[in-house]
């Protein structure tokens, strides 16, 4: 039933695709608008794959999409996205590397439309 290649990949709201594009290229994926829909963007990093929607009337301030990354080696992850240079309030934002007392060790990002992206390794 279940095979090794099955992935979930997150589908998340944005507010522009070209300004989402930006940002997650600067975060060090690859991709960008689809080229049968502008409204609509593929990036990847590795494995990791994110889909994001252009949606107009997104309030960022409200959002509460978000997805969870899990990878093995949380440390490269963090130490490309410490080179980003995002501030630690505000938005975008980020948020340090940490181990956490449920068994991960993760950090997150908050990007330019209030999505949550948490990435870390099981400990």
């Amino acid at each position: 039933m279940h095979d090794t290649t099955d992935l979930a990949i997150p589908i998340l709201p944005c507010r522009s695709v070209s300004a989402t594009t930006a940002f997650y290229r600067g975060l060090g994926f690859e991709g960008g608008a689809h080229a049968f829909d502008p409204n609509y963007a593929i990036f990847t990093c590795g494995t990791i794959e994110l889909h994001f929607f252009a949606h107009a009337g997104l309030d960022p301030d409200a959002s509460w999409a978000g997805c969870y990354l899990r990878v093995q080696d949380v440390q490269s992850w963090y130490d490309a996205s410490l080179a980003s240079a995002l501030p630690s309030s505000g938005r975008p934002r980020f948020y340090p590397l940490e181990d956490k007392p449920w068994g991960l060790r993760e950090f997150a990002i908050v990007d330019l439309d209030g999505n949550l992206v948490r990435i870390g390794q099981v400990l």
